[in-house]
């Protein structure tokens, strides 16, 4: 199972040298989601992380940087719905609904679902499926290793999300909200022990 990070929306201290810290802890993939910023302000962020990690990078806003930078992907969502012309990397998607899987994996490397536990990020967000509909869509082969469960994950939920047939797991508050812990990096290497075991 992959463990992916999603950037805070807005821009955090020291954000460039967490990145690097987890992926060199072992960390899959960060998705760089900056909704308001400009595209040099978010070429800034990329450029402050070390280039051996820039291929386990996704974009979500400014495709046009993935022609400066050797990253990993485009993720596309509801601002940012159009692929470059000759992108190279992965694509993957947003969904909030099974349907929205169904019809998105075909054309994606990879997608999320989205809420599947309570947001952490998001207050209100909260679960849209229930365990009864996950199991049916492990069984019917919606859920499968091409879809990264997101909303509410932590090191609590990941054995279920395991269950539920999920290839991944995307982390964003309950990462963001834990960096100044002194047990951060204890905290994020027992996450990818869950996922990686």
């Amino acid at each position: 199972m992959r463990f992916l990070v999603i950037t805070e929306p807005q821009f955090t201290d020291n954000e460039a040298s967490t990145i690097a810290q987890l992926l060199h802890w072992g960390a899959d993939l960060v998705h760089l989601r900056k909704p308001e910023s400009t595209a040099g302000e978010l070429a800034k962020l990329i450029e402050a992380i070390p280039t051996v990690y820039h291929n386990r990078l996704v974009l979500h806003d400014h495709f046009s940087l993935a022609a400066h930078f050797t990253l990993h992907g485009l993720h596309l969502n509801r601002r940012n719905s159009v692929l470059p012309p000759k992108h190279k990397g992965t694509v993957s998607q947003s969904c909030h609904t099974l349907n929205e899987v169904k019809a998105c994996k075909t054309r994606c490397d990879y997608v999320f679902l989205s809420p599947i536990f309570n947001s952490i990020s998001k207050q209100g967000y909260t679960s849209a499926f229930t365990p009864k509909t996950l199991s049916e869509a492990k069984k019917q082969g919606i859920i499968n290793r091409k879809v990264v469960a997101l909303g509410g994950i932590t090191a609590t939920n990941i054995n279920e999300t395991k269950r539920y047939g999920f290839g991944g797991v995307a982390l964003l508050g309950d990462i963001w909200g834990r960096t100044a812990n002194r047990n951060f990096e204890q905290y994020v290497r027992k996450i990818i022990e869950m996922c990686h075991t």
